[in-house]
């Protein structure tokens, strides 16, 4: 199990200094005031990487808690909620509004393409009655990017707050939270920042503190409820026992992120990921996507008389190599290469398009040329290296 090549949108590769933090000993996070200390300076850097300074909080649970526990702690019988929908993960916010007894109202997109705007505020000038709405910021199936730079502001025009799933965008696209005005930005551990599964990352506005702490009916459950976080540090006490090995471990990979530095972190993802896109369809593959490509993820289309799922068997049989298609109708319709985090890395990213290369050939098709070696071509191009 431990000897396959993983290349996957996540969970991600994990950097062997991560793992060995993971692996130390530790003291109690229930009573211990110095781990509280080190809880609260690894969310200061998490605020540093998402550009706020609204509180930053990790939560115990692997990124769909964080979607789960903003419409908790936002939804109230009765209210309604504007789903962004241009994507199965965008789509797929409905269900924990409805479960809260929200009333969902859709605003839906092409899927092969990033949000319309203008079509956007067309909508919102005709409704607008809002408590808050949901945007994918990487829809991961498909890999579409949206611009929260436009989208957050024109809603926050209307006194909409914004939930944004920044899950498998986030280090691997900018987020700045504050100057895009997004009340609640959730993140995730195991994609682009590449420490394992199992945490949340949450930012959390006033507007959005307000909102729920002026509900007329009490928030339902204990573990979702945003709100019990809020004294933590004051109190020194943590709403339940945090899993301190996970979030030693998310510590070490955010100094691996600022160590690089985010800018570089960001412009080797681009790199990549044009250098991918371009290659994939030189070669004779076409992308999903028109528009809004992600730099965390690739959508490509595999022919029907070979099939997403027959290749993926394939490169796991013959070159134990774990690469993921997409969901629902996608499922044997899309490979998707997860170039994020510890993957957006030339030794990684080769040795996957070249087993997607021969693959393909093994299973009849005969591209135009040698996937890496058109990689590498764009990928120089990109670097824009003069050579003597």
């Amino acid at each position: 199990m431990n000897n396959k090549f993983v290349y996957t949108p996540g969970p991600t590769r994990v950097r062997k200094n991560v793992r060995l933090e993971i692996a130390k000993e530790t003291t109690n996070p229930d009573i211990d005031v110095e781990f509280c200390e080190f809880y609260k300076n690894t969310c200061k850097k998490m605020s540093s990487i998402l550009n706020t300074e609204n509180d930053v909080y990790i939560l115990s649970g692997e990124g769909i808690l964080g979607l789960e526990a903003a419409c908790a702690s936002l939804t109230e019988p009765g209210d309604k909620v504007l789903v962004i929908d241009n994507g199965i993960f965008g789509r797929g916010f409905d269900d924990f509004v409805k479960m809260y007894g929200g009333e969902v109202v859709y605003f839906s997109g092409d899927y092969t393409k990033e949000i319309d705007i203008e079509e956007l505020e067309k909508f919102l000038q005709k409704e607008n009655d809002f408590k808050y709405a949901t945007v994918v910021h990487c829809d991961t199936p498909t890999g579409v990017l949206n611009d929260l730079s436009k989208i957050c502001p024109l809603l926050k025009r209307y006194n909409i707050l914004t939930v944004v799933d920044s899950v498998a965008a986030m280090v691997g696209e900018e987020i700045r939270v504050d100057d895009w005005q997004i009340d609640i930005a959730l993140g995730g551990s195991q994609k682009a920042i590449s420490a394992p599964a199992g945490l949340t990352i949450v930012s959390i506005s006033e507007d959005a503190k307000n909102s729920m702490k002026n509900r007329k009916t009490p928030i339902v459950g204990f573990y979702l409820n945003l709100t019990i976080w809020e004294k933590y540090y004051e109190n020194k006490w943590f709403p339940y026992t945090m899993p301190i090995n996970e979030i030693i471990g998310l510590d070490r990979a955010i100094d691996n992120i600022l160590e690089e530095k985010l800018e570089n972190v960001l412009a080797r993802h681009e790199k990549i990921a044009s250098a991918t896109r371009k290659a994939v369809t030189e070669y004779g593959l076409k992308l999903y996507l028109e528009s809004g490509y992600s730099n965390t993820v690739t959508a490509v289309e595999i022919p029907e008389n070979i099939g997403a799922l027959n290749l993926t068997k394939h490169m796991l049989e013959k070159y134990n190599t774990l690469v993921s298609t997409s969901l629902c109708d996608y499922k044997d319709k899309l490979l998707r290469i997860g170039h994020m985090g510890e993957n957006a890395n030339l030794e990684f990213i080769i040795y996957v398009l070249n087993v997607i290369d021969k693959s393909l050939k093994d299973l009849g098709f005969n591209g135009n040329g040698s996937l890496v070696e058109l990689f590498n071509k764009h990928y120089l191009n990109l670097l824009d290296i003069d050579f003597v």
